[in-house]
C-alpha cells in the first residue's frame, strides 16, 4: 500500500466516523425527519460517502468510532455540522442535546466548558451563520 493510499484510507475512515456521529444525533429521537434526511444526503456527498456506506452507517451508526481531528479548527468544523444536524428540524430534544454534548467531548472539547460551547454553537447556527463565521466566532467567544 502506498503512502497516498494509506492517507486516503485514513481520511475516508475519519469521514465515516464523522458521518456516523451525525447520524447518531439524527437518530437520537428515533426518527429521521425529511429535513434531517436532506442534510444527511448533502453531507454524505460532501464527505464522499458512497450509497452503500451511507446505508451501512444508517443501519449501524455505532460501527464507526469518532475520530477527533487534530486541529481545533477541524473540531469546530465538525461541531458546526453536528450542531446544524441538531438544529435542522427546528426543535432541540433532550436526547439530541445530550448526545451532542457527548460527541463534542469525544471530539476533544473540554467537559468542563462543553455546555458553554454547545450553547454558543446552537446560538450561531440559529442565526444561520456560515462555516467561516462560525469558526471565527467560536475561536473568539472568550474575548
Amino acid at each position: 500500500m502506498s503512502f497516498a493510499e494509506l492517507f486516503d484510507s485514513e481520511f475516508k475512515q475519519r469521514n465515516k466516523g464523522h458521518f456516523s456521529a451525525i447520524v447518531r444525533v439524527a437518530l437520537a429521537d428515533g426518527v429521521v425527519y425529511p429535513e434531517e434526511k436532506n442534510f444527511l444526503d448533502k453531507l454524505a456527498s460532501r464527505l464522499e460517502i458512497t450509497e452503500s456506506e451511507y446505508e451501512e452507517i444508517l443501519s449501524d451508526p455505532l460501527k464507526y468510532p469518532i475520530n477527533p481531528p487534530y486541529s481545533y479548527v477541524q473540531r469546530l468544523e465538525r461541531l458546526y455540522d453536528l450542531t446544524r444536524m441538531v438544529h435542522v428540524d427546528h426543535h432541540l430534544e433532550d436526547k439530541q442535546e445530550v448526545l451532542l454534548k457527548k460527541i463534542s467531548v469525544a471530539l476533544g472539547f473540554t467537559p468542563s466548558n462543553v455546555d458553554y460551547i454547545i450553547a454558543k454553537a446552537l446560538s450561531l447556527v440559529d442565526k444561520k451563520v456560515d462555516l467561516d463565521t462560525f469558526v471565527y466566532e467560536m475561536q473568539h467567544m472568550n474575548k
